[in-house]
């Protein structure tokens, strides 16, 4: 005969019951956080838009499944083996003449020695941005202000921000820079700042200053960030490296500027941060601010506005004549702005200023250990020890050009903008095959291919164009998504218009009509990189490049 059971004793009885609970509780908050997800999906991207994304993921999950079957991998490596070993061929110097350095000489060299050295280098052959044939990449003020910069650095060479009581005149310096900068954005009274060592510092900053600002007032702990898919790519990288979710709003033709409804439908309780460019790197398109601005106050969320490549073109515009958008601190709803003292503000490389409505904003970016036993350590960015001849380089920069150098810069600039884009929507040779993105307002003419042309011989692959510019002797910007090219007119650029202008006509009548069957290394590249679906064949390419710029 079995034992008989004993009834459970009342303290039994509540822990199971607890239990229960417990049980019941935890299901309910995950159907509530798998509902809420469900919700917010369905209403940032709505039912049609999440299944486009869900079949994406499915294919690219399934071509990188099809990559990784070992025969598929063995000759996927071997390709990617030998595009990176072209790439070393051309980017690393080898063969008579060359002497690599791999070690400390065992005797220091003569200041000769040093010197004939250094004129080698610097007379490597190169793509000519001395006579503008290279979009952006080097913001050259002229010789008189290259000069002055070397006496700065001369004089500031060892000095440290770190150490303000050490080297006081970098501190005043440094603050007047942030000042100047304030003013000539518009800020309020309350504005801040702080300088950094370029663009993608400065956007990683304010991203950093919006997740701790969501982190401590409202308790976010998984952020997310709104921005366009043409946003500088430091909004990703800053994404990455802070772990916050990105969503990528689309810029549809014929504007290019970012979908206000879609920023809107994607706002939750977990936004960080809205995001706008003026303009942005790609195509040279002013966001609409204003719009933006209003999300941002009706939502109380901070709103970054990206100056770095409008820089000091853009607040000159409306001085110069052009047409100007609306984008500084006189929209109620912008709380930050990056801006590039290093490119039109024609400092040394290696400089850039984030700013703020206000003191309070940034502080979130600030890192500060008071219980270090080195002692408090307090830094206002990424870095710790800085160095103070390039925000010396930078002072001098702003005020040997002062506003009428400035506004000058930015007539000669946008209007030799203004010239190209001109040349292509008119001029008979050009308008019938490429097609300028958008209305470009600052410094940058973005044109594609045209997308159905009248004749098929007017038909042109706008890779093969940046190939054809390239054998040319230029170096213009290739851009995806959609296929395209850019030029980001600078100071030698303005001198080389018309010679750019000429050679694009005569590279659309050599290219168009036919598909060579010989790819270059922009076709080639970009060909793999726009047909595949899994980018991980792209990111080994990408890395094999990051690692040749450290061979000897």
């Amino acid at each position: 005969m079995a034992p008989k059971q004993r009834p459970p004793t009342l303290t039994q009885y509540a822990l199971g019951q607890s239990l229960e609970i417990f049980r019941n509780l935890l299901l309910v908050l995950f159907l509530l956080r798998i509902t809420r997800t469900t919700f917010v999906q369905l209403r940032g991207y709505g039912f049609i838009g999440s299944l486009k994304q869900a079949y994406k993921e499915t294919y690219r999950r399934g071509y990188a499944t099809f990559l990784s079957l070992p025969f598929v991998q063995a000759k996927v490596r071997a390709e990617v083996k030998k595009a990176v070993t072209d790439l070393e061929k051309k980017l690393v110097p080898s063969g008579p003449g060359v002497t690599n350095f791999t070690s400390i000489p065992a005797t220091g060299w003569t200041v000769e020695q040093v010197r004939a050295e250094l004129e080698k280098l610097s007379a490597m052959e190169h793509t000519r941005w001395e006579d503008g044939r290279v979009s952006g990449a080097v913001y050259h003020g002229g010789d008189d202000l290259g000069d002055l910069q070397s006496e700065a650095f001369k004089r500031f060479g060892v000095s440290n921000p770190i150490h303000p009581d050490v080297f006081p005149g970098v501190r005043k310096m440094e603050a007047e820079v942030v000042a100047m900068t304030l003013g000539l954005f518009n800020a309020p009274e309350s504005g801040a700042g702080v300088t950094t060592s370029g663009g993608s510092e400065s956007i990683l900053m304010a991203v950093l200053s919006a997740r701790n600002k969501a982190y401590k007032e409202r308790g976010v702990r998984e952020p997310e960030m709104i921005l366009p898919e043409t946003a500088h790519t430091a909004f990703r990288k800053a994404g990455e490296y802070f772990k916050i979710r990105i969503h990528l709003v689309p810029t549809p033709e014929p504007s290019y500027r970012v979908h206000i409804p879609s920023v809107s439908r994607l706002i939750n309780s977990n936004t960080i941060l809205l995001v706008g460019s003026a303009p942005n790197f790609p195509h040279g398109i002013v966001d609409d601010i204003p719009a933006l601005s209003r999300l941002a106050s009706k939502h109380k969320l901070p709103l970054h506005v990206d100056c770095c490549l409008g820089s000091f073109i853009i607040p000159f515009l409306a001085k110069a004549g052009f047409p100007t958008p609306e984008f500084d601190f006189r929209v109620p709803g912008v709380t930050s702005i990056s801006v590039d003292t290093h490119k039109y503000g024609f400092a040394p490389k290696g400089n850039s200023v984030v700013l703020y409505r206000n003191a309070e904003l940034r502080k979130y970016q600030y890192y500060v250990c008071p219980d270090w036993s080195g002692g408090v350590y307090a830094s206002p960015n990424m870095a710790g020890s800085r160095p103070g001849a390039l925000i010396a380089g930078c002072w001098a920069s702003l005020m040997k050009m002062g506003e009428d150098g400035y506004l000058d810069t930015c007539l000669k600039i946008v209007g030799a903008t203004k010239q190209i884009e001109e040349a292509i929507r008119s001029s008979d040779k050009l308008r019938h095959s490429i097609t300028v993105i958008g209305k470009p307002m600052v410094s940058v003419v973005a044109f594609r291919a045209v997308q159905k042309p009248k004749k098929q011989d007017y038909a042109v692959d706008i890779y093969e164009m940046a190939d054809a510019m390239s054998a040319k002797g230029w170096h213009l910007n290739a851009l995806q998504d959609p296929p395209a090219i850019h030029v980001a007119v600078t100071l030698p650029i303005v001198n080389a218009v018309d010679a750019l202008i000429k050679d694009l006509e005569e590279v659309v009548l050599t290219v168009r009509g036919h598909v060579s069957s010989k790819k270059g290394d922009t076709a080639a590249l970009y060909g793999v990189a726009g047909s595949i679906p899994d980018k991980s064949i792209v990111r080994d390419l990408a890395s094999g490049f990051l690692d040749t710029l450290y061979k000897v």
